[in-house]
This record gives C-alpha cells, structure tokens and sequence, in this order.
C-alpha cells in the first residue's frame, strides 16, 4: 500500500480535483491523505482572528465569501444532480455550523475546531467525486485515529492500533481517504498537527500501516538544487537521504515539512516528493541509502536574529553556556546556529516573540548585540570531514559575500552561513554557479 498526500494547491480547484483523482485511481488500493483546499485555512484563521476581536459582522462576512466559493466548486466538479445535491448540502452544514461560533463565546478551543473545517470539506468533496465515479472509497475520519500524547506529540502506538483494525475491515475498498493535519489531543478535542501538519499525517500513517511508498504530492518537480523562486536554472535533486531532507526542510525547503521525516525515517519507509502537474516526472527519492562525496542543494532560512553576549568573565567560566541556555530554554525558543569563543558566544533563532525578555535576561551575564533582518544559507550533502576539498568549494562561492557566521561539523550533512537577507540572491546563485555548473 502506498500513502498519497496531495497538498492545498494540489486540491485548489475542481479541475484540480479531477486530476488528482485520476492519480489516486491509477494506484492499486492507495491510502489518500488531503489537505485542505488552498486558501481555506487561511479563510478559517481570519474568521478566527475577526471574532477573537468580537467582529461578528466581519466573520459573518468572511464566511459568506468561503460559503461561495464553495458552491462555485460544488457546481463545477460534480456530473449528476444527485453528487451535486449531496455535496453542497455538506457545504451549508459545515457552513451553518461555523456560523455557530458568532452567537457565542469564542476560544482557543473552538478556534481549532473551526480551522479542522477545512480538511473536513476537501476530504468530503473528494469522497462525493470518487464516489460518483463508481470507485469503492472509505472514507476513516483523522479524528478516529490521530492522536496527541499528553507531551502534545503524536500517539504512534495508538495511531498504529486505531488505524490497522479500521483499514481491515474494508477489504472491498479500493481508496482509503483520510484528513491531514487535523487531531485529537489527550484531553479528546480537537487539535492540530501545526502548519504543514498533512505531511506529518502522512508519514504517521505510512509508518503506522507499515507503506511500501509515501508520496508528497505537490506543484513542483521534487526539491530543488537551490530555491527556484530566488534563483534560476535550479535542478529537482533525484535522490537525498532522510538527514539531508530533514537539513533542507529546516532551513527552508518549503515543499516538505521538516517533522515528516523523522516516522518514515524510522520505519525505514521512502518517502517521494512528486508534481501533480507532471505526475510522470520522477521527483524526488527520500529514503536511508547515502550518495557517498556528493553535494545535493543549498536552501536558506528567513527572518533570522543573530544575538552576541560579550563577556571578560566568560573565560573558563563555569556554567556559564548552561546559564545562557536556560534563559533559551525557559522561553521555549529554539536555537538554530551556534558558535563560541574565549570572551562570547553568538547564536541564532527565528522566533522572536520573545525576543525583548531574553535580551532582558541575557544582559545579566554581559554584554548583548542584536543583528535583524538576517538569513541562514545552508549548502548539504555528504559533508564528512574526510571528504577533503568539499569545504574549499563552498568557502571558494562565498569569498565576495560578507558572513556573519559559520557553523560546520555540528552535523554530517550541512555547512551553514549566517549572513544579511540582502545578500541571499546573490549568495545562492555563487553557490549555484560554483558547486553545480562547474561539476
């Protein structure tokens, strides 16, 4: 059985739909996981803010634009005024229902089940479609089968033995079809898996049904050599192993989500990242075999904030990076890059909603600068220190790009520069120029 993950634009339109059931019934007996349609969660999360902020009257609104939209696509996708019926009776139920949340008090907890809307009515159009083309499909509600633990992580071993009981009893389906990114918490609510949480969906039921394949459908041929948005002539990367997939997503490789690599990584199940525009083009093979001596991509990470403490009494001092951390880790904000010296230590990170109180904490111990508008520029692949000459190459492409940092030998598989946002471009296309076209 191969999992099928088909992302937001993939599912973004009726002709879209179309083509992506045509895909999902070319494969024998797919597992199908969908995320919502492109621009709904964004809908669901401004309806959210307007009544947050008690602006019924804009939600109402928002609402009513979505609710059009969707009986545009209801009208469109389906062949036979019974499909048609049953849809769009569907769409004013969620509808309806959303409307709900106007005439009462509005929380955290009901935001999350309003945001689930929208894997609910991508899955349920899916389903009306198959089914009226005269496939067997199943459609197994996420929310019977995906669960958080108590520490908010998904429940492998309750996933594995909700979900295996649920595919068998269907043994004339043709298609299981499923929700991403949306779940159940410990406490039994409804949750998510955060954004790009469908890929996570699909990696935990690939490794919970134990997949032959789980393929990533998206609208790009696979992960590219360099970002295809900031620089040209980039070339889709056939063949990566999972720590290098995981090294790319990170530091921003926007077509797969980095926390879907670590279950399929683990069941030793390949993951494919694949173009439901040119669904015959090979994409991308993810899976443990290593490429030995080969540089695979560069990606680079945004909105990065470098912070520098500076401090006499940091030399020998005991404790001293246990303190630094801690400050960190009581804000529950992770470090990206790191690099020390006698007198300091400068580090990175990109969440910043707690910058002003961990400068605040930091000044206890010395001397605090703060660098904005920064970027991290990662170039992967096999970066054993044995491979001789790798790092000449990739210090070579930078030699006229100011760097504010550099971290190698934390991992076996990137060499990070940390570096201004304004000289990103220019240092992806050196790279591009210096380590793929000269090869």
């Amino acid at each position: 059985m191969n999992i099928m993950k088909f992302g937001g634009t993939s599912v973004g339109s009726p002709e879209r739909i179309k083509k992506v059931a045509e895909l999902i019934c070319r494969e024998n007996r797919p597992f199908v996981v969908l995320s919502a349609m492109s621009g709904t969660t964004n809908t669901l999360l401004e309806v959210a803010g307007y009544l947050l902020n008690r602006n019924q009257e804009g939600a109402i609104d928002t609402l009513t634009s979505l609710e059009a939209k969707y009986e545009g696509v209801v009208s469109r996708l389906y062949g036979t005024d019974a499909a048609r019926e049953k849809a769009g009776q569907y769409v004013k139920d969620v509808l309806d229902y959303l409307k709900t949340f106007t005439k009462k008090l509005f929380t955290s907890t009901q935001e999350k089940i309003l945001v689930a809307q929208g894997e609910l009515l991508s899955t349920h159009l899916m389903y009306f479609y198959l089914e009226e083309k005269g496939v067997k499909v199943v459609l197994l509600p996420a929310l019977d089968f995906m669960k958080l633990n108590q520490q908010g992580e998904p429940d492998s071993d309750f996933i594995s033995s909700s979900l295996a009981p649920l595919v068998a009893g269907h043994p004339e389906a043709e298609v299981f079809l499923t929700q991403g990114f949306i779940c159940k918490n410990a406490q039994d609510e409804i949750d998510n898996l955060q954004r790009g949480g469908s890929d996570y969906t699909a990696s935990l039921v690939g490794a919970a049904l134990n997949a032959e394949e789980i393929q990533i459908w998206t609208d790009i041929d696979g992960m590219h050599n360099v970002d295809p948005r900031v620089v040209r002539d980039s070339r889709p990367v056939r063949h990566l192993q999972f720590e290098e997939a995981a090294e790319l997503a990170y530091f921003g490789a926007k077509i797969l989500h980095p926390t879907c690599i670590q279950p399929a990584k683990f069941a030793n199940i390949p993951v494919r990242l694949l173009n439901t525009m040119n669904p015959d083009a090979e994409g991308t093979l993810i899976d443990n075999n290593p490429d030995h001596g080969v540089i695979k991509a560069v990606a680079a990470k945004d909105n990065i904030v470098a912070i520098k403490i500076k401090s006499s009494r940091m030399l020998l001092a005991h404790g001293f990076l246990r303190r630094v951390f801690e400050i960190f880790e009581s804000y529950r904000t992770p470090i990206d890059m790191i690099c020390t010296s006698e007198v300091g230590v400068s580090m990175t990170i990109d969440d910043t909603t707690h910058l002003s109180s961990i400068i605040h904490d930091l000044k206890r111990y010395g001397t605090v600068s703060v660098d904005l508008d920064m970027c991290i520029v990662c170039v992967v692949g096999d970066m054993e220190w044995e491979n001789v000459g790798f790092e000449s190459r990739v210090l070579d492409a930078m030699k006229d790009i100011p760097v504010r940092m550099i971290s190698y030998g934390g991992s076996n598989y990137n060499i990070s520069f940390l570096l201004k946002e304004e000289d990103k471009k220019r240092a992806m296309e050196a790279l591009r120029r210096n380590l793929f076209e000269k090869c």
